[in-house]
């Protein structure tokens, strides 16, 4: 549950204005909780679910590195 729980919270961050999506702290929160849950997969595999979270983790990613070459 923590990984839903970051993905939502940047979701609702991002809606309230209270994160920047270009920013290191909304794009953590993604990166691990997309991480949090493929890791919970492992558990109980579901391939639609994994894909997602790869692309969501990718994602994330590319936000990390135009954040730090800014």
């Amino acid at each position: 549950m923590a990984g839903t729980g970051l993905i939502v919270l940047a979701y609702y961050l991002l809606q309230l204005e209270k994160v920047d999506p270009k920013g290191l702290n909304y794009n953590l929160m993604n990166f691990f909780g997309a991480v949090f849950l493929l890791i919970s997969l492992s558990f109980t595999f579901n391939l639609a679910s994994y894909v997602i979270e790869l692309f969501w983790i990718g994602a994330s990613l590319i936000g990390l590195w135009k954040f730090y070459r800014r």
